[in-house]
């Protein structure tokens, strides 16, 4: 049998190596060729160096304005003004296509939970509005609707 300090440390080395490698791997299974994505560069720090799914949400919410302006959010944003679970992503879109972000979504898990069930339920062939039945449904619970 080895040494137990170096079989110890072996053991902890591939232990680390499995994680770093697990962790390593930053794209969700979420995203891919068939979904719009803008791109990264485009998006503010704080989306940056947000957690993958933010990111992901932020990145699916700018490329896909038709879609995410007939998803409701339930997180209480109305009161804010949001209309749309686009709206918790994007304040605003100026003539010249210049984007100003709103940074709500960074901080909201229901809202980026939101559009991940957004996201999968198009990569499984679900309409816009099948897909706002299914989040009025699951998602009611947690507060009114933002859509008027």
């Amino acid at each position: 049998m080895p040494n137990k300090p170096v079989f110890v440390l072996l053991a902890l080395a591939l232990l680390l190596g499995a994680f770093t490698s697990a962790c390593g791997q930053s794209a969700s299974p979420l995203a891919g060729p068939d979904l719009a994505m803008a791109p990264m560069d485009q998006m503010p720090a704080e989306v940056q160096s947000a957690p993958v799914a933010v990111r992901q949400a932020y990145q699916f919410a700018v490329a896909n304005p038709d879609v995410m302006k007939q998803i409701p959010c339930y997180c209480g944003c109305g009161a804010m003004g949001h209309t749309s679970n686009y709206s918790c992503y994007v304040a605003d879109v100026a003539a010249s296509g210049a984007i100003t972000f709103d940074p709500h979504a960074t901080g909201c898990s229901i809202c980026v939970d939101i559009t991940q069930d957004t996201m999968r339920l198009l990569k499984e062939g679900k309409s816009p509005p099948d897909i706002k039945a299914y989040v009025d449904q699951a998602y009611g619970k947690y507060g009114p609707s933002n859509m008027p």
